[in-house]
């Protein structure tokens, strides 16, 4: 599933490509084409992402305002309607050509001008929602890295007093939206926290760390298209060692590196199965305390 920076970088790019434009809406698909005639011709607001959610805001333009200081945009402060996209395990969207639509029988949502075409196939959620239904999902979620908005005193009260595991917070999306399992397993990593270290049991200077590695890392996931996480010593430059090859991209410390020696110690990398996903870390690097 893709992490929160991925959704992010869509929503940036389908800002630049199609805000203030009027957009062709289509469903080859036919499952979202009732939606698709309504916001047929009309410009695109603006994106924005929350966490790992995508919402394309096609609220009527405002009003001129006089110019000041630029302020947060909100999304629940505009009528919209708006498309709300979840990609989810399998959903993808894409750039291709404009033109002929090719495998339309999977084509959920195609956006398009003369210049540009996004196509939306395989997605978990493709709906067509309002302000109300907007400001619940929001509200749900917890606060977002990459958002200037975030507040992370609303995890933290989530984690110091929950007895899951540090491990299971991170991948909360009540907790930290867009958090997935790359960067859960490299700010732990990072910052020496064995991953099945209760919430109750983590020091509020130890969270304050992980959200600043979040904070940090995940930017540059956006600028970059990739994860990397491994500090310059760690850098295949630097250590004289093969560039990792994954498909995921990205140098990283123990994600997909289970078997492999750690970057800074050597031991093997651990991995086993958690939640329905696999965990990665080091034994001797993230010692439990």
């Amino acid at each position: 599933m893709p992490e929160g920076h991925v959704i992010h970088r869509l929503a940036t790019e389908l800002e630049i490509a199609f805000a203030g434009r009027p957009v062709a809406v289509t469903s080859p698909q036919g499952r979202f084409a009732q939606a698709a005639v309504l916001l047929d011709g009309t410009p695109l607001c603006s994106a924005q992402a929350f966490g790992k959610h995508l919402l394309l805001d096609f609220s009527p333009p405002a009003a001129p305002v006089v110019p000041g200081p630029p302020a947060l945009p909100e999304v629940i402060d505009t009528p919209g309607p708006f498309v709300h996209i979840h990609l989810g395990l399998i959903g993808k969207l894409r750039w291709v050509r404009p033109g002929p639509v090719e495998a339309p029988g999977t084509l959920r949502l195609r956006i398009e001008t003369a210049e540009h075409a996004a196509e939306l196939r395989g997605p978990q959620t493709c709906a067509l929602v309002g302000p109300a239904e907007v400001a619940a999902l929001v509200a749900s979620l917890g606060p977002d890295p990459l958002r200037p908005d975030a507040d992370p005193e609303r995890a933290w009260a989530r984690v110091h007093r929950s007895g899951r595991t540090i491990a299971s917070l991170l991948m909360d999306q009540r907790v930290a939206a867009g958090v997935g399992n790359i960067y859960r397993a490299e700010v732990l990593y990072r910052q020496r926290i064995h991953p099945e270290t209760p919430g109750t049991a983590l020091s509020r200077r130890a969270w304050n760390r992980l959200w600043a590695d979040l904070v940090e890392l995940m930017p540059q996931g956006v600028r970059h298209g990739r994860i990397d996480t491994v500090r310059p010593a760690h850098t295949p430059e630097a250590m004289g060692r093969e560039a990792r090859v994954d498909r995921h991209g990205g140098e990283v410390y123990v994600y997909r590196r289970a078997g492999q020696p750690c970057l800074v110690c050597g031991r093997e990398v651990s991995v086993r199965e958690f939640e329905g996903r696999n965990l990665y870390w080091c034994a001797r690097c993230q010692r439990r305390r």
